[in-house]
């Protein structure tokens, strides 16, 4: 019998963050996941350009500028719980559709897994939420965090 050093658990994790309480938790959880496991943390932000689009000029802006804020904010605390628990993450914020660029960010990365917080907007019972489209996707372990 030979013995097999290492581990056979993820290397690459990737999770979505928006802010919501449900998608901080999804960090948490993926950081103490990617923690145990050895794994490369991918935290993702994707903010919805078309959310600015027919608002008024001075309301866009303040829009824009609170989206920057959100993004400061979570690549900070990102930043201080790696440090805390001694986590390899990257922080990637990017622009578009939160379901296609979470795709192609676990594609690009080869991610072994996805985490994201489940949706609380009740509309998505009916319609799909980012977690049910990532589970019908098929290509990664989805975990969907409470």
């Amino acid at each position: 019998m030979t013995f097999e050093l290492g581990t056979d658990g993820p290397k690459v994790l990737v999770v979505g963050v928006d802010g919501s309480t449900t998608s901080l938790r999804a960090g948490a959880y993926a950081a103490g996941l990617a923690r145990r496991q050895g794994a490369h943390l991918v935290v993702v932000y994707v903010s919805r350009p078309g959310a600015f689009v027919g608002m008024a000029p001075g309301a866009a802006a303040v829009a824009r500028q609170a989206d920057e804020e959100m993004v400061a904010d979570l690549r900070r605390q990102a930043e201080e719980g790696a440090a805390i628990i001694g986590l390899k993450f990257t922080f990637r914020s990017v622009a578009g559709d939160p379901y296609g660029e979470l795709v192609r960010i676990a594609d690009e990365v080869s991610a072994d897994g996805v985490i994201v917080g489940a949706s609380t907007q009740a509309g998505h019972r009916f319609a799909g939420s980012i977690a049910i489209r990532l589970v019908k996707a098929g290509r990664w372990p989805v975990t969907v965090v409470p």
